[in-house]
């Protein structure tokens, strides 16, 4: 059972994000606030949940949320500035969209840059602990998902339709055949390391 709030007394928001270990496209993040009485059976952190619960809760999530909003870095602001800090950079757009500015902030992860002056806490495995946390992880993912499956209608030979752009087997074979686009991230290693015999 994940926990509705981190503490009682002011309006919280969780924060996550999606895309950090991929080869190509950006770094999507959620930030949400869910009234006091929210509750569905199926929530839970969105790398446990299949791809059709995610894409059901998603519309659920974001009917019944206070507020929800995405924050998005690409892979050239990545490259520029690094994967960790573009992560917090995205949930700080999400964070500067809000129109009822939260009072405390729960962040999936171990590290966070502070936004302005409200108060965080950073939770590992928080996405598996706490309902907003959950819910910020699923919208993440689900609009970055979508958003890989448009580019992967621009460039169909890396299947990012179904590798969401992760550095799996397929994707490093056909980043080795057709090279890199403008969507990888260049300060990854986008090949694997040549097997030594």
């Amino acid at each position: 059972m994940l926990e509705p709030f981190f503490q009682n007394t002011l309006v919280e928001a969780g924060c996550d994000e999606a895309g950090r270990g991929c080869l190509a496209g950006p770094v999507v993040a959620a930030a949400v606030i869910l009234p006091k009485d929210f509750f569905h059976p199926l929530l839970n952190d969105s790398k446990q949940m299949s791809e059709a619960n995610r894409n059901l809760l998603e519309p659920i999530i974001k009917e019944n949320a206070i507020e929800w909003k995405i924050g998005i870095c690409d892979n050239h602001e990545i490259d520029a500035i690094n994967i960790l800090k573009a992560s917090f950079r995205a949930m700080h757009k999400a964070l500067d969209q809000f129109s009822n500015i939260p009072e405390y902030l729960i962040i999936d992860g171990n590290r966070f840059y502070a936004y302005k002056k409200i108060p965080h806490t950073c939770i590992i495995q928080g996405d598996g602990k706490y309902m907003s946390i959950a819910a910020a992880s699923i919208l993440a993912k689900t609009y970055r998902d979508k958003l890989m499956q448009e580019m992967h209608h621009e460039l169909p030979h890396y299947n990012w339709k179904q590798n969401k752009g992760y550095p799996t087997k397929e994707h490093r074979k056909a980043i080795l055949e057709y090279g890199d686009t403008q969507y990888h991230r260049k300060t990854f290693r986008l090949l694997a390391e040549p097997e030594l015999f």
